[in-house]
């Protein structure tokens, strides 16, 4: 007998002398490739692979020096560019795409090879897109060496090419709808010869004719049972070898059961018993369903698989500006703060960057939600993904690559996809108990049909695995959480953990963050107040701006926000904390605080409640104090009317804040907010999270910056703005990519709406068994009828869940 080769299975030549030592086990190889990839496995002690992989692997080669050259250009930092992120102190986050993978045996092979080398951190492998992120120190393992580790055990692992993922996905589209052709025509093909059996009458059509027939229709099933039923041949295979029970297992048992059962009573000539046209017909309606169910499930993930194909590879880098117009091409990944870019009408902006010449709008809408056009004139800050719309921009390269904004997200998004939902795991678990259940009662319906009437029993027991096969109960909660989660996508949620929406629907409390969150964090020039007759309002800005001219200090930014160009007084002296002094028209002119400016003056300055809770800026000679300014961070634009209609759904407001008191009571005033606590370190603001807790409560906290991701990460659930840091990010549930508070109110409705379109699917999943189930075992139900049946369950939970894309709540 010929010897299989232990790797990938194929016959070992007679004359092969190479071995694979396992213990005290010897096994065969067919080449050195094998052997070399096998012992490499086995020696990391990694063996237990070959126990859980679904399928022989591919007869390996040991890898060539050409291979190992080309991985040896990926150390150069470089053509790290493009999918490396450095994080700092030789950190490194590599987003590679895998080649190989055939089964979820795989990626546990490769993340055990990964992360036993001295220098891996993490490794997380998405199944279903075969994408990687390693995290690793680059001083001790360079790329070079991560790469070969994964080749040297069978498996090629690339740059992350979104155009070279989307081609393999078209390629399994492809095959989808081959076998779907296949079976529809089959089901055609063998239905024609069907229907005269069924309408003759008795002894109509002669035995001969009768038999040429159902031998007609054997072999015209053949390609379904050998093609078309493979996935689910595969399913069951991988839940067996996990022992376990899923979607798969009733189906194949049901489609074998059936196909055998009529092969044998083809051969027996027992022409009752022949049922190769509803064979044909379930696979097809089952491949049918499931084929539309990928559909549905694709459109509903579509909005968050966008953000990662929005960059493009080129960009117009200027050679000589502002001498010249004259451009080169160079791929962004080679880009450099403080390059200088065109960015034509019509064409996606690469980088994170700012505008120095030109005035247009860009579109914004897939990374922000707003659908209106955004103004960009020289100083505006353009985002990466972003398209410019009507005229040409020169652009200052700000961040390129991993570090844009759009890299921040695109990490977050692989991180919510590779985590599953609870309310997933718990009816994954369900459904397994269910299937086991369901195995038991399609037993027992045969056993009591062969005592009732034993013609019936076998195809009774097809018809009790078909259609209360739990593929609707399944499917209820992951479609409805992926389309919700598209949803918020467009409209600028970020979905990043997969709890947040069940978790967001039982929120009790809404608590938040005062400077970056409610404010827009931005010190502006809120008042002016003359205090002299002879100084009107424009005189007393225009001699503030003149002592402020050139000053970096953020209050000196906010009176010069509207004038940065306003001519310089002379003789400027800076006094740190007190205020700024200096000559104007021969007169000495001061602008700070209140004891400052007063003592020039020799004029006594009396406080009052005007424009409480900001920063107050004084202005005066030597002979008066002529004005007063109120410089402060106001509120966003949408904040009032987001907090009132959360308090309309019921939910208790918070503030926390650093400030003090008179702003932050002057602010919770303003915006009627229930509750609220100043001067707040980070421990006070856990320490006040954890305390409504402990009474009961359910909190979600709105947060921006590195002192508030503690209390993100301590919440029930927490939303991070885009615009803050990367800490908080990654400390919140869901980020807010826009910064619009607005989009607060909406996710609550979304996530409400969620749970009820989760209920609704339970609840027909539920009901449909229900029903489906005696009628099956009573007899009232074909086979062709029940694949009918669990199919259209599928597509009808799938739908509901569709609905939850829909822009109008």
């Amino acid at each position: 007998m010929t010897e299989q080769c232990f790797h990938c299975g194929l016959p070992v030549p007679p004359d092969s002398h190479f071995r694979i030592h396992q213990g005290k086990q010897e096994r065969p190889a067919c080449c050195a490739g094998c052997q070399a990839v096998a012992q490499t496995i086995i020696d990391a002690g990694l063996d237990e692979y070959y126990r859980h992989r679904e399928a022989s692997g591919q007869p390996a080669e040991a890898l060539p020096a050409e291979l190992l050259q080309q991985i040896a250009l990926y150390d150069q930092t470089d053509l790290q560019r493009a999918f490396v992120r450095d994080e700092g102190n030789d950190v490194h986050e590599a987003a590679l795409m895998l080649e190989g993978v055939t089964c979820a045996a795989c990626v546990w092979l490769i993340e055990q090879q990964l992360l036993r080398m001295d220098g891996v951190m993490s490794v997380d492998i998405n199944y279903t897109s075969h994408r990687a992120r390693v995290r690793w120190d680059r001083g001790r393992l360079p790329l070079s060496r991560l790469l070969e580790a994964i080749g040297r055990i069978g498996y090629r692992a690339h740059p992350y090419d979104s155009a070279r993922q989307e081609a393999l996905m078209q390629k399994e589209r492809k095959q989808a709808i081959n076998r779907l052709w296949v079976a529809g025509l089959s089901m055609m093909q063998v239905m024609m010869y069907a229907v005269p059996i069924y309408v003759a009458q008795s002894n109509e059509i002669e035995p001969r004719f009768l038999w040429i027939l159902h031998w007609a229709s054997f072999l015209l099933t053949l390609p379904v049972m050998l093609y078309s039923a493979l996935p689910f041949y595969r399913g069951a295979w991988r839940d067996l070898q996990a022992r376990r029970v899923g979607m798969d297992t009733p189906v194949t048992i049901g489609i074998l059961t059936a196909f055998g059962a009529s092969t044998w009573a083809l051969i027996e000539h027992i022409a009752q018993g022949v049922y190769f046209d509803s064979v044909s017909m379930f696979v097809f309606l089952l491949l049918g369903g499931r084929y539309l169910e990928g559909m549905a499930r694709r459109k509903a993930g579509e909005a968050l698989e966008s953000l990662v194909k929005l960059i493009p590879a080129f960009a117009h880098q200027l050679i000589d500006w502002p001498g010249s117009r004259q451009t080169v091409e160079v791929a962004v990944s080679m880009l450099n703060p403080g390059a200088r870019l065109l960015v034509r009408p019509g064409e996606t902006i690469p980088v994170d960057g700012c505008v120095l010449e030109g005035h247009s709008s860009s579109n914004e809408s897939l990374l922000t939600g707003e659908s209106r056009p955004i103004d960009k004139a020289p100083g505006s800050p353009v985002i990466a993904g972003s398209v410019n719309l009507t005229s040409p921009l020169v652009v200052e390269v700000a961040e390129a690559g991993q570090n844009t904004r759009l890299a921040a997200i695109t990490r977050l998004l692989d991180q919510a996809l590779a985590q599953k939902p609870r309310m997933a795991v718990l009816a994954d678990r369900f459904a397994s108990l269910f299937v086991a259940l369901l195995l038991l009662t399609a037993l027992g319906s045969f056993i009591a049909w062969e005592f009732i009437d034993p013609s019936r029993s076998l195809w009774i027991m097809v018809a009790v695995l078909v259609i209360s096969c739990p593929c609707a109960l399944s499917l209820a909660t992951p479609t409805a959480l992926t389309a919700a989660g598209g949803r918020l996508a467009r409209t600028g949620v970020l979905v990043t953990q997969g709890h947040a929406l069940e978790t967001l629907v039982s929120t009790t409390d809404v608590v938040f963050d005062k400077t970056g969150t409610l404010t827009d964090g931005k010190m502006r020039l809120l008042a002016w107040q003359s205090l002299s007759p002879s100084f009107d309002e424009l005189t007393v800005l225009s001699l503030a701006r003149q002592l402020e001219s050139g000053s970096e200090h953020p209050l000196a930014r906010a009176i010069l926000a509207d004038a940065p160009d306003c001519p310089a007084a002379q003789a400027l002296q800076n006094h740190p904390g007190r205020g700024v002094e200096g000559q104007i028209a021969g007169r000495t002119w001061r602008l700070g605080n209140a004891a400052f400016v007063a003592e020039l003056s020799g004029q006594h300055l009396q406080e009052d409640d005007w424009q409480a809770g900001s920063s107050l800026i004084w202005l005066g000679n030597s002979e008066q104090v002529v004005a007063r300014l109120a410089i402060g961070d106001q509120p966003r634009e949408e904040a009032a009317a987001s907090i009132a209609s959360l308090r309309q759904r019921g939910l208790r407001v918070h503030l926390l804040s650093g400030d003090g008191e008179a702003t932050v009571a002057r602010l919770a005033d303003k915006l009627a907010i229930d509750a609220w606590r100043a001067t707040a370190t980070p421990r006070d603001k856990l320490d006040y999270v954890s305390d409504l807790q402990a009474q009961g409560r359910h909190v979600l906290m709105v947060g921006d910056g590195i002192n508030d991701a503690p209390v993100l990460a301590r919440a029930d659930v927490s939303i991070a703005m885009g615009g803050g840091t990367d800490v908080a990010r990654a400390s919140g549930d869901m980020v807010l990519i826009d910064d619009s508070l607005s989009l607060i109110p909406e996710a609550l409705d979304i996530a409400a709406r969620t749970r009820r379109i989760i209920s609704q699917n339970l609840w027909w999943a539920a009901g449909y068994n229900l029903i489906a189930l005696p009628l099956a075992v009573s007899g009232h139900v074909t086979p062709w009828l029940a694949s009918l049946g669990m199919a259209s369950s599928s597509l009808l939970v799938v739908s509901n869940a569709l609905r939850l894309i829909k822009r109008k709540t």
